[in-house]
């Protein structure tokens, strides 16, 4: 048996996928649960693919089996049992070890457990791995959060075991302690967004424009294959496809509109919130989940407010110009709050790089991204997506055919969300002259906050204030 090389604790759906393409990869590994019987099963799927795989009964057994500079993954929920996690294990653990939480977590949280195994001169690595039981199975997207010398002894078992874009490995390391978590949770808030408005067209062409699911499937089929293609349409068209083998009808039709979240959305919106950046489409996306969930009051609305939606005609080639300069605004917006916790943090994030390592093995992998990358290699002006000449053919298609889709749905009383406040963002972006002065204004008159004025003299109260 060859001397393992990293451990693995946690053997869920995430964990074992993981491992097992660790094992494929010929990386020689030790395994632990906290149940120790699921690790015979384990062992039993691993055995075909290698006999570089050892189990041991819990994890006192599992880091003892471990060489020095031990590397210990952690693939548990990364709340409460990742701190009893830790509580057990830093005892056990010698100076340069290192610790991997490879769930989704929380970066404030990785921030201080990085903080706390560095008074035990351990490393603390929080690891964002992206694409689900398949991704962790046959090649992730993974984002890399911890010390540089903590990156030298693992890069060699990620590397291989990473979703590949031709040559290129789709993991590297973000920056230290919390990074990789943070750009995590960025991606799994374009995630919602480009969920939300894929949703978002399928009903308003089902209801509105009276497709089949069929018909819908064949449109995100044609989509797929060109500028929008992406892995999330990809399974779309294969969702609208399939029949329900109990009541025969759509598959689509037979699941509760009440949609779950895990809480990686909220982050989202909450940290670009903190760091006073606009996630707006992120934000919309949150909340129609949360909406969703509200089936008993929808349900009561319905008669009470009138739920009539009226059919309207929508050319498909309009509403993919819609939907591909919606991409660009919800990826813009997403890059901004990078951007902003780049600089809060010190963490010095490369754009272009995020951009590559997300064209494989993620949930949101998609074509777009390689004009993503090349913008900001390019220098994207101010750093923007919005003013990167890349994308300004997009934007003088997918403008005006987004505003013609969002004044006809809302017209006809359907609902846009994520398309809305994608045409929100752009229109209050490039308005030099806003309305907030007014808001300054009001906030002097019942506060007396003061305000800047357009021809740079200091604070200035406004004449309100003269009388009293």
């Amino acid at each position: 048996m060859a001397e393992p090389q990293i451990g693995i604790y946690g053997l869920g759906t995430m964990g074992a996928a993981l491992a097992l393409n660790m094992v494929e990869k010929g990386i020689s590994i030790a395994v632990a649960n906290r149940s120790p019987g699921a690790v015979p099963p384990f062992l039993d799927r691993a055995a075909p693919l290698s006999g570089r795989v050892s189990g041991h009964d819990d994890l006192p057994a599992l880091i003892a089996a471990l060489p020095r500079p031990r590397l210990l993954l952690a693939m548990i929920p990364s709340t409460a049992p990742m701190d009893a996690f830790l509580d057990e294990a830093i005892p056990l653990l010698d100076a340069g070890d290192t610790v991997i939480d490879a769930g989704n977590a929380d970066f404030h949280s990785t921030r201080a457990r990085a903080a706390r195994l560095a008074e035990h001169e351990l490393h603390f690595v929080g690891l964002g791995v992206s694409g689900g039981e398949d991704g962790a199975r046959h090649g992730p997207s993974m984002m890399f959060g911890g010390s540089t010398e903590s990156w030298q002894g693992l890069e060699p078992i990620l590397t291989p075991i990473a979703a590949r874009f031709g040559e290129d490995a789709c993991v590297d390391r973000m920056g230290p302690d919390g990074a990789g978590h943070f750009v995590k949770t960025v991606h799994n808030g374009i995630e919602y967004a480009d969920m939300q408005m894929i949703a978002e067209v399928t009903e308003l062409l089902r209801r509105g424009g009276g497709l089949s699911p069929d018909q819908l499937a064949d449109l995100f089929e044609t989509w797929n294959d060109g500028p929008l293609g992406s892995y999330l349409y990809e399974i779309t068209a294969q969702v609208l496809r399939e029949s329900d083998p109990v009541s025969g009808g759509p598959m689509v039709d037979a699941i509760l509109d009440s949609a779950g979240q895990k809480g990686t959305g909220r982050w989202t919106v909450i940290e670009a919130v903190r760091l006073g950046q606009s996630a707006t489409m992120i934000e919309a996306a949150v909340a129609a989940r949360a909406w969703s969930a509200e089936k008993p009051l929808r349900e009561a609305a319905g008669p009470a407010l009138g739920c009539a939606r009226d059919p309207l005609e929508i050319d498909p080639d309009t509403l993919r110009d819609a939907l591909l300069a919606a991409r660009v605004l919800e990826y813009a917006q997403g890059f901004r709050i990078l951007a902003a916790a780049s600089g809060e943090f010190g963490w010095d994030l490369d754009r272009a790089r995020i951009a590559e390592i997300w064209r494989a093995g993620c949930i949101i992998r998609a074509r777009l991204l390689d004009d993503i990358a090349a913008a900001f290699h390019e220098g994207a002006p101010r750093g923007e997506l919005l003013l990167s000449p890349r994308f300004a053919e997009v934007f003088s298609r997918g403008i005006p055919a987004l505003r013609c889709v969002v004044a006809q749905a809302i017209s006809a009383g359907h609902a846009l969300p994520v398309l809305s406040s994608a045409l929100a963002f752009w229109d209050t972006m490039r308005q030099p002259r806003g309305s907030a002065g007014l808001i300054q204004a009001q906030r002097d008159v019942f506060g007396r906050h003061g305000f800047d004025r357009v021809d740079g003299a200091d604070i200035h109260h406004g004449p309100w204030w003269d009388d009293r």
